[in-house]
């Protein structure tokens, strides 16, 4: 068992099979084909229909393999990844004996629909996961986790789980993030703050290396967010994003159990039933669900009040006053980039209210309920 939690000076990190991580301008062109299992693998591309219509990316990705090994593309992948789609892809890599290796390129969707892809290849194959290869190009860091979510025929957010999912090779290749819209970009930026934040009071990450690198990603998502969306072609702040996201998730690795915090549970209340990117249901909930946790647990507040120095704030050595100044300094942040909204231009009814809640605590009431009912009920 890793029950690490709060207490520092014990706890157990079991890291994931990732083998190699390149970052940097031109990465896909310099380093792809090394990062294929073997001379002869045959490489399947899972992305979605604007990078592949809009954009010389898959392309490029294409004639990197050759024919040699390129076995197929799959470009129908939509946003939360929707369930019919993933049938449609995964019958695709059924017919093809020769392939071992699943590239995914864009955001969150196409990341975890290759995973979902090789789960369901090993249910009906066993022992026959794919050598997944990411190529993202958003900060959502679905590359970071062993987990994949998609939406089920019910519109609902569901998902797998398994240690074979995560990907072995990473490449954060910042001319890949040139196609992607700005507000995508920076509020995708968002979530991985969401990552870094809700890894603070995670019962199951470790004080080393996660929440240590889970500081230092917020500070960077703090600093370089506001200056890319000052020039959103500065390559460098690109790189030093992309770096922040992998560090705001990618060392829970193998000790995630359960979801990450309220924040999260509330973005998939809201993500797939309202079609609300998961980005901007961090922006929405984030702030607010940071000064909730520093007002209801003195643990939380004690965990959340160390983020203070490294986003730039001074600690006065009260932890609930200090968490509550991180929450601020969040949805000041996310002024700052122009993505506040609220669920009334999110076309989200105040009839929802209760199923948002209910879906989000698992619980018809009691004072947790109430709370983040409260909660929502702000975010109109």
């Amino acid at each position: 068992m890793t029950d690490s939690s709060q207490h520092p000076l014990s706890g157990l990190w079991k890291p994931t099979h990732l083998q190699r991580l390149y970052y940097g301008p031109e990465s896909v062109k310099k380093h792809l084909l090394e990062c294929l299992p073997s001379e002869s693998s045959k490489a399947f591309i899972v992305t979605g229909s604007s990078l592949a219509s809009k954009t010389s990316l898959i392309k490029q990705v294409e004639e990197l393999l050759g024919p040699k090994h390129h076995a197929g593309t799959f470009s129908k992948i939509g946003q939360h990844a929707p369930v019919k789609e993933l049938d449609q892809a995964t019958e695709m890599v059924m017919n093809d004996e020769s392939i071992d290796t699943i590239i995914s390129v864009g955001g969150g969707s196409p990341i975890d629909s290759a995973k979902a892809i090789s789960y369901r290849l090993n249910e009906r194959k066993q022992g026959k996961f794919l050598y997944h290869i990411a190529i993202p190009t958003t900060l959502s860091a679905a590359e970071c986790t062993l987990g994949a979510g998609y939406t089920n025929e019910n519109g609902m957010k569901t998902g797998v789980a398994h240690p074979e999912l995560a990907p072995r090779a990473i490449l954060y290749d910042s001319k890949f993030a040139l196609e992607t819209p700005q507000w995508l970009w920076m509020s995708t930026g968002m979530r991985a703050m969401d990552h870094a934040m809700e890894l603070m009071y995670h019962p199951t990450s470790t004080e080393m290396p996660c929440r240590w690198m889970a500081m230092f990603a917020a500070g960077e998502l703090f600093k370089n967010l506001p200056k890319y969306k000052q020039d959103s072609k500065d390559e460098e702040v690109i790189t030093r994003l992309q770096l922040a996201a992998f560090a705001s998730l990618g060392f829970l690795a193998l000790n995630v159990k359960g979801g990450l915090g309220l924040s999260h549970t509330l973005g998939y209340a809201l993500g797939s039933p309202y079609q609300i990117p998961h980005g901007i249901t961090s922006c929405l909930t984030l702030g607010h669900v940071v000064k909730l946790k520093a007002q209801s647990s003195k643990e939380d507040a004690a965990q959340l009040a160390r983020m203070a120095p490294f986003i730039g704030l001074k600690q006065s050595g009260d932890d609930e006053k200090d968490a509550v100044a991180v929450g601020n300094a969040i949805l000041d942040l996310v002024k700052t980039l122009e993505l506040k909204t609220t669920l009334t231009e999110k076309g989200v009814g105040k009839d929802q209210l209760d199923v948002i809640t209910k879906t989000a605590t698992r619980q018809e009431n009691g004072p947790v309920y109430d709370k983040v009912k409260q909660l929502v009920e702000n975010l109109y």
